[in-house]
């Protein structure tokens, strides 16, 4: 499976969030423990639903980058 995750950059770490998994969060403190972080947060999330007899949601957000001109 594959999910969209959005990464925002604090002050002194990370955190991540996917849109399609309510609730699915992390925090680190760089770039590769975030990814990390945030894929076993991805696998415990989803872990936990099949536990309580909920379907998987299929993976529906989409990312793109948009380019604006400067005002």
């Amino acid at each position: 499976m594959r999910y969209a995750v959005v990464i925002e950059k604090a002050s002194e770490n990370y955190s991540a969030y996917v849109p399609d998994l309510p609730g699915c969060v992390a925090v680190g403190d760089t770039l590769e423990e975030i990814e990390q972080m945030i894929r076993e947060a991805i696998e415990f999330h989803l872990e936990g639903m099949q536990l309580r007899g909920e379907s998987i949601p299929d993976s529906s957000s989409l990312c793109q980058y948009v380019e604006v001109s400067r005002c």
